[in-house]
């Protein structure tokens, strides 16, 4: 497979639904320390886009690239290892020598999901090494590795917004429809809220991270959201509400609307004021929110990819699936290996020390 590429200037992104492949997104990781460049590709087979990458230098005199849900379009499942190969190099030529891989982090459907009879009994991927043996089979360098973690979602939910409201509630659990209800009864209001609110968010980001068990990322991936300002017509917009009775803030969120995709990014919720349902009211708004606004999907995020009460984000995907939708499965996060010794002495950094999710979330 050939794969021809351009380098252009990230202004110049083709609109996308996925967020953090637009130029807003290069904007806010700039501000976090990567530098974003973009490309045109066009290859063989008929696939053709952009794609953005973003680059770091973690000194010892290598960098890495990272290209976050990206390429939006691509080949079939047989030919993912032959377009990331081909694309890798094309690239790689175009961007400084002291990088020593490309991190992929795939928004293509897993090749193992469409297998799979019911989708919803899948239970995930099969071992590493024969998901890089699959990946690799006819490609010329087998320079392709499964990273250690998957950056973005490799199962979310996703809740179809092209149709009537009253369809979208009839489709979620009875006891989701209950608690939606009940935190419109116990008076509860879902508000817009402005940029000097974000430290109150951040408090019971704090509070939802101690108490689920997660790395809290910085605040100043939070402020990065709010501080890009020369935005342009198509730009992705942030959706920040709050959910509160009376004074008391229960809960809130931050979606980023591009293109027809809203995106719920980031959540909290308080340790106090739980039996409001604050975190029910919230989805529901952005729901209708992100359906006046023309999108034709709402995607929750993170999720186990099955009903496995063993999986981390098993209590995501109770919470998540009351509300109705599809779980997607994509193929996650891969490495194209441009300097071996440079990868290696990455992997080794990154696997012996706790800082994986703020290396690449908070710059």
């Amino acid at each position: 497979m050939k794969i021809d590429v351009c380098p252009k200037n990230i202004h110049t992104l083709h609109p996308s639904d996925i967020l953090f492949q637009t130029s807003y997104w290069g904007k806010v990781k700039a501000r976090l320390g990567w530098k974003p460049v973009a490309f045109d590709f066009h290859a063989s087979t008929g696939q053709r886009g952009d794609v953005m990458l973003l680059i770091r230098s973690l000194g010892s005199g290598f960098s890495i690239a990272y290209v976050p849900q990206g390429p939006e379009w691509g080949p079939v499942p047989e030919q993912y290892g032959l377009f990331l190969e081909s694309l890798s190099q094309e690239i790689g030529n175009h961007i400084d020598s002291k990088v020593a891989f490309i991190r992929y982090d795939l928004p293509w459907l897993s090749p193992y999901a469409a297998e799979a009879t019911d989708g919803r009994s899948w239970i995930g991927h099969p071992p590493r090494q024969l998901r890089e043996l699959r990946m690799n089979i006819g490609t010329r360098t087998w320079n392709l590795r499964k990273a250690s973690l998957d950056l973005t979602v490799a199962d979310t939910l996703i809740i179809d917004l092209d149709q009537p409201e009253a369809d979208i509630l009839a489709a979620m659990k009875p006891k989701t429809r209950y608690n939606i209800r009940l935190s419109q009864r116990k008076e509860v209001r879902v508000l817009n809220a402005s940029v000097e609110e974000l430290p109150v968010f951040y408090c019971l980001y704090g509070e939802t991270a101690r108490r689920n068990g997660f790395p809290a990322g910085s605040y100043r991936h939070f402020a990065a959201l709010f501080s890009t300002r020369d935005l342009h017509p198509g730009d992705p917009r942030i959706i920040f509400l709050l959910a509160k009775r009376g004074q008391e803030i229960l809960a809130g969120a931050i979606v980023a609307i591009s293109g027809r995709r809203a995106l719920y990014l980031f959540g909290a919720s308080a340790n106090e004021g739980r039996n409001l349902m604050g975190s029910y009211a919230l989805h529901w708004e952005a729901i209708k929110k992100a359906r006046a606004m023309g999108c034709s999907a709402y995607d929750m995020g993170s999720v186990s990819p099955a009903d496995d009460p063993g999986h981390p984000f098993y209590g995501m995907y109770r919470f998540k699936t009351g509300f109705g939708g599809t779980i997607v499965h994509r193929n996650g996060s891969w490495d194209y290996l441009l300097d071996r010794d440079g990868y290696q002495a990455f992997r080794n950094y990154e696997t012996s020390v706790n800082i994986r999710l703020s290396l690449w979330n908070t710059g």
